[in-house]
């Protein structure tokens, strides 16, 4: 992705530091561009938890290096000593964001990764390559994923006659959700790269409005036509005729294909279902959750503080102000995603292809998963 004419990836080591891991401060996002060094467990989680970096992918990257820092932290009086200090940082990053898998799923393959090796600083490296290999396949991923998504748009299009195709999301599974190109935008950056005319309608999503401020800002970014819309317009637009294709991102996807999405995503399938809007979802197989059969019960949703519904940010003077919106002593409930049942998506865009939202359809894509 670039920012003013410059190449950025979501999160990399300091070019002159490789202790230092570094990051775009995603909070004060569209308003300032700021990079913030990490050099400890307790930076990293902070970070992950207050979202100063989010997506699922983003947050498994970040887990990854996180976990390398944990190592480069970590007491060297023995091995035993270091793997336990380490398995402490690796639950105290899991606390983080429950809901996201690609969490867990890194630091668990990093700590497979080191727990065989008896040397403490082949264990270091080996942290290293592991945080570097999980950042560098989620941004190859996510290219490829625009690859083999860009054919839908490219179908709608010529069905069109050439007329901008309309791409509606929700929340941001963008290039800065993961570690470039994103996922449900990674269609939609191909599509344009080809010359393509493609629009989009990007949902602000309430309560933290990662689309008016994330979403809205990487597409300008990059070029693309887009309007923001307050979150319950979508339906309105759909029956209108006015959206041709839903892309959203997931957090956490089961093998049988229902999708955990921030909150509101849900709402976006039932109104697409009904409209006859083809729905569907990006995601690299590291966001499956190939334990879970059923994703609406089954999946952990995460709760957040409420000040996030109260309180909205904004800039006034040219300062960032926080104000609240709402009457004084109100209270608020924040949860932070919602389940689709598979039965409202229209498919799955991986790095692999493009499958149906069924077990049948997953597996035929990753028959390594077949228990």
């Amino acid at each position: 992705m670039n920012v003013h004419g410059k190449h950025y990836r979501t999160i990399w080591l300091k070019e002159d530091d490789p202790r230092v891991v570094q990051i775009i401060d995603q909070s004060i996002l569209p308003f300032k561009f700021e990079i913030l060094d990490l050099t400890t467990v307790d930076q990293v989680a902070h970070a992950i938890k207050a979202m100063l970096v989010r997506g699922a992918g983003l947050i498994g990257a970040t887990a990854g290096y996180g976990m390398y820092i944990a190592a480069l932290n970590a007491p060297r009086d023995s091995r035993e000593v270091f793997l336990v200090s380490l398995r402490a940082a690796g639950e105290q990053l899991k606390a983080t964001r429950p809901t996201a898998i690609n969490l867990a799923w890194a630091v668990e393959r990093t700590l497979a990764a080191v727990e065989g090796v008896q040397d403490i600083e082949a264990m270091i490296d080996l942290a290293l390559h592991t945080a570097t290999a999980i950042a560098d396949e989620d941004a190859d991923y996510c290219r490829r994923i625009g690859e083999h998504g860009v054919s839908l748009i490219e179908e709608i299009s010529q069905r069109k006659g050439g007329k901008p195709v309309n791409v509606l999301t929700h929340c941001n599974a963008g290039w800065l959700a993961f570690v470039d190109y994103g996922t449900a935008t990674a269609p939609i950056y191909a599509a344009h790269d080809k010359g393509i005319p493609v629009h989009v309608w990007v949902d602000e999503t309430r309560p933290r409005n990662q689309g008016a401020r994330l979403t809205a800002w990487e597409l300008g970014q990059h070029g693309v036509p887009f309007d923001i819309i307050a979150d319950n317009v979508g339906g309105h637009l759909m029956q209108h005729g006015l959206v041709d294709l839903v892309i959203t991102g997931t957090d956490r996807t089961t093998y049988t294909g229902d999708v955990a999405n921030k909150i509101g995503t849900y709402l976006k399938a039932l109104a697409a279902n009904d409209n006859g809007v083809p729905f569907y979802v990006a995601l690299p197989s590291s966001t499956f959750d190939w334990e879970t059969r059923d994703g609406v019960h089954g999946t952990p949703i995460e709760e957040r503080d409420a000040t996030e519904v109260i309180y909205m940010d904004g800039v006034h003077d040219g300062e960032v102000v926080t104000v609240r919106i709402t009457p004084e002593g109100a209270t608020a409930k924040n949860y932070g995603f919602d389940v689709t049942p598979a039965r409202l998506v229209t498919g799955l865009i991986t790095e692999r292809g493009i499958c149906a939202a069924t077990e049948e359809g997953v597996l035929g894509l990753y028959p390594e998963k077949r228990k």
